[in-house]
């Protein structure tokens, strides 16, 4: 018996060894210092004359959490973090939104026990927020996790589309997305759009995210897959679900998702596979498309967020990945995507 186990475990060795050899393992280029309770969820803001001095937003998740900010180098900014938040889940950023006269971009984060959506000026980070914008107001389940913002490209509205965790949330309407305006004093507040999305009931949705191009928002339905609506309110037949996908293939939960473009070929998706150290890739045609994984370093990754151009340190562009070691992983996204594994 001990010799045929021997023999079955010899067989299934060389058999693991072709995948193993093709599912390199990418490592990061940059790992951040550690935030002090609990990394969930990333985002890249790039700026506009010194690429350079661009910087990385994460959420520390913890009923005394806070927002940290990093450089390129993966150091913590600490004259700009803010600290003293309920529970920070996931951060985005708007860009260009009109305040005081002039185009801002606004760090948008949930505070899941706050029931409520800080806003940002960046790059100072001065609140313009008046304390907090409310979700879910008057439903049972006001437990804000997920964030992502949309301008409209008609007309140059933004919006923040939000997610929520609790048992009690609806399973039609699990989705609330609010317009951001300015209410003359220079200060945001958020204009109630819609309720939409579907839930399965499983887990919850938390990560949300945005192709702008394509006009659709992609939400993970952990467990299930992944949802995709239109991101415009106003659109016709906005309130219907456009495509569900990935819903095989996944070791468990569906979290992190981020868009990006490319030039003369379809966006790609990227969506992290928790529990297998891992992001499933999706062509957006036509049709979402799986076409790919690639594994990674970083640990049983909530949040992800990617930046295509060209970084100081990253010339194939910038991907930040949440760790479950209280770090963020920065990655080369061109090193990515020569690691991927085509689906089959």
């Amino acid at each position: 018996m001990r010799e045929r186990s021997n023999l079955l475990f010899l067989l299934m060795a060389i058999i693991a060894v072709p995948l193993a050899a093709a599912e390199r393992v990418v490592q990061p280029r940059i790992v951040t210092e550690p935030v002090r309770h609990d990394t969930d969820d990333p985002a890249i803001w790039i700026h506009p004359e010194d690429p350079a001095q661009s910087l990385i937003l994460g959420t520390d998740k913890d009923i005394d959490g806070a927002l940290y900010v990093f450089g390129l180098d993966g150091r913590i900014r600490s004259s700009l973090v803010v600290r003293g938040l309920a529970r920070p889940n996931n951060v985005d950023i708007a860009r260009g939104v009109q305040l005081a006269g002039r185009r801002v971009d606004v760090a948008l984060v949930a505070e899941r026990f706050a029931h409520r959506l800080r806003a940002y000026r960046l790059p100072d980070f001065a609140p313009v927020d008046a304390g907090g914008i409310p979700v879910f107001v008057g439903e049972r389940a006001r437990d804000v996790m997920g964030v992502a913002a949309y301008t409209r490209a008609s007309d140059g509205a933004v919006f923040a589309i939000v997610s929520r965790s609790d048992r009690f949330a609806p399973r039609d309407g699990y989705l609330h997305q609010y317009r951001l305006v300015d209410d003359g004093t220079g200060t945001l507040r958020g204009v109630f759009s819609r309720a939409f999305g579907q839930w399965s009931g499983r887990k919850e949705i938390e990560a949300l995210s945005v192709d702008p191009v394509g006009g659709n928002v992609f939400a993970s339905d952990e467990t299930f897959g992944i949802r995709q609506y239109l991101a415009d309110p106003g659109a016709e037949d906005a309130e219907d679900e456009v495509a569900q996908f990935g819903l095989t293939g996944f070791a468990r939960d569906h979290e992190g998702s981020a868009v990006m473009h490319r030039p003369g070929k379809p966006s790609l998706l990227f969506v992290s596979d928790q529990q297998a150290g891992a992001l499933q890739v999706f062509s957006l045609e036509t049709t979402s498309r799986l076409i790919g994984r690639i594994r990674y370093a970083a640990l049983e990754t909530d949040g992800i967020d990617l930046a295509p151009q060209p970084l100081p340190g990253f010339p194939g562009g910038l991907l930040v990945a949440m760790s479950t070691d209280r770090t963020f992983h920065y990655y080369d996204l061109g090193e990515l995507l020569a690691a991927m594994v085509p689906a089959e």
